[in-house]
């Protein structure tokens, strides 16, 4: 209440006596004396206890931040379904802000830029049409490309291979693999051309082959030779060794905000820890903390890329693709 910080607002409202108003955490107005201030759980609550609300921050409705969020959120269903991406004016019009205010306050809310987010909905409409479409070009034009050029321009990022090769599930693809058991259990590492694009860990080897063949319908999967196992002694040694870190060559595949995710998780020192909102700051977006969870959750390189190191913000251990008891054996050999 003294910092006025909207991010508390929908959190509980606050009365003075003297004025017999309630407001709600982030309200401008002139700071009340400590002994007539009252803290309520709701707006409710304090209309129950005699209070009215303050006709300056409204505490009885939506905050601005709801407001701004709801906003956005229809301005995103209307970038997915165009044909064509807005232009930046056009959004910003129906928002009712100015473009430079609605583009950095869309950045804040989603952690990306308009445009960032068009392409990467553009980019899911092509992986999902090219896994039903006759044609890589149909494909491309049909999820708004207006060329194919300037898709195949960044397709590699997108789908770590070529659109053709992604269409008929990884044909053509080798993709090494080797099972083995670490500290934590069963762990499948796999490696394609680019460097190490999975680092699983299961309960059995079998859960995790099927993981991979999901991921990779029509790959051509082959078992680790003695270089590969090289390999995998070294990921299992940075598993079983978490602060040591992994310095082989990473295929990392994700979406652009996945991406800013994934970098900062990997910037995290050893032996410590963040929190969703932490890292949702870190990159630039500190309304994004359950988008940043999410990434967290897609993350498909176990210790490469430490999503174990991020808790909630009272410190406590959240979940864990992999499971909260491997979380804390992370953390604790880090530690």
């Amino acid at each position: 209440m003294l910092a006025r910080d909207p991010g508390a607002d929908g959190t509980f409202v606050y009365s003075v006596k003297t004025t017999g108003v309630y407001c709600r955490p982030s309200c401008a107005a002139r700071r009340a004396n400590p002994k007539n201030v009252r803290f309520h759980r709701t707006a409710g609550e304090a209309e129950r206890a005699g209070f009215r609300p303050c006709r300056r921050c409204r505490p009885e409705g939506p905050s601005p931040a709801q407001q701004q969020a709801e906003t956005i959120a229809g301005i995103c269903r209307q970038i997915e379904t165009a044909a064509v991406p807005p232009r930046l004016d056009a959004l910003a019009k129906r928002a009712g802000l100015s473009p430079y205010h609605f583009h950095r306050v869309f950045k804040a809310i989603t952690g990306v830029t308009p445009r960032a987010y068009a392409a990467a909905y553009r980019a899911k409409r092509v992986r999902n049409a090219l896994k039903k479409t006759g044609t890589v070009t149909e494909a491309i034009y049909g999820a708004g490309f207006n060329s194919g050029g300037r898709f195949y321009e960044t397709s590699n990022a997108l789908l770590g291979m070529q659109p053709g090769t992604y269409r008929d599930g990884g044909v053509d693809t080798d993709i090494r693999f080797a099972v083995g058991e670490c500290a934590l259990g069963s762990i499948l590492v796999a490696q394609s051309a680019k460097g190490i694009c999975a680092i699983l860990l299961g309960d059995t080897p079998d859960t995790l082959l099927r993981e991979l063949e999901d991921r990779f319908p029509r790959a051509t999967l082959i078992g680790g030779d003695r270089a590969f196992e090289r390999t995998i002694a070294r990921v299992v040694a940075a598993v079983e060794r978490p602060g040591r870190g992994l310095d082989l060559p990473l295929d990392i595949r994700g979406t652009a905000f996945q991406q800013r995710v994934w970098q900062a998780l990997r910037e995290i020192p050893p032996g410590t820890t963040a929190s969703y909102t932490e890292i949702a700051r870190r990159i630039g977006a500190p309304t994004s903390a359950r988008a940043v969870a999410r990434a967290c959750a897609a993350n498909p390189l176990a210790v490469a890329i430490p999503c174990h190191r991020v808790v909630r913000t009272d410190g406590a251990s959240s979940g864990y693709r992999w499971g909260i008891a491997r979380k804390r054996t992370l953390l604790g050999l880090e530690q």
